[in-house]
């Protein structure tokens, strides 16, 4: 018997993954201004009220990829491990994800597409940045309550946190003046900052 009505929960992710999987390729192929709606449509096989009704636009649309790509770090912050273990996990992932080829190109075309499109800008950062920060500052919070960390502002560590990881290296990455890094690379990228982050806000284990 063939079954009416909404999708199963599986399915509708499904949907919506090939969706955002199909505007990923749209955007690195056609930039952001230049890909229509409808070129979306026809490629995802969804009809445009679909994406309106989930995004509510094409800004909506990068800013879904912009969270799809920060849950896959946020999801590594763990409470379960000592301090400087979790923020390794989360930096490994962090770096991986930042630095492949696919989201430097993303971030190029939102430098230089942003000015035109305010909305693509506040989608971005909102989804991406602002909810990174966000969770760091909760958990540097959490530990800051249960005396791992020196009482400054969570938002203000957070910042630096991510700070330190990045470093001038994000900008060389950016502008194509070295390959993107290996996960040996990676490691000792994130080693190194991780351990000069602690040696200024880690307090001694209570």
């Amino acid at each position: 018997m063939v079954k009416c009505g909404r999708p199963c929960k599986g399915d509708e992710q499904q949907s919506r993954d090939r969706l955002l999987d199909a505007a990923l390729q749209l955007f690195l192929e056609h930039g952001y201004g230049n890909l229509s709606m409808e070129t979306i449509a026809r490629d995802a096989r969804v009809s445009l009220r679909t994406i309106y009704s989930q995004f509510g636009g094409k800004a909506g649309l990068f800013g879904a990829l912009m969270r799809r790509c920060s849950d896959q770090f946020i999801a590594s912050l763990a409470d379960d491990c000592a301090l400087e273990e979790a923020l390794l996990i989360f930096g490994r992932q962090f770096l991986f994800r930042i630095t492949r080829p696919d989201v430097m190109r993303m971030r190029a075309i939102l430098i230089g597409e942003s000015p035109r499109f305010p909305d693509l800008a506040t989608q971005f950062y909102e989804q991406g940045p602002q909810r990174t920060l966000d969770k760091l500052a909760q958990f540097f919070s959490r530990h800051q309550q249960a005396g791992a960390m020196v009482k400054l502002d969570p938002h203000f560590l957070a910042d630096q946190f991510v700070s330190a990881l990045r470093s001038e290296r994000l900008q060389r990455l950016q502008l194509g003046l070295e390959p993107a890094p290996d996960e040996a690379e990676i490691e000792q990228w994130v080693r190194q900052a991780v351990s000069l982050f602690l040696q200024g806000c880690a307090l001694a284990e209570p």
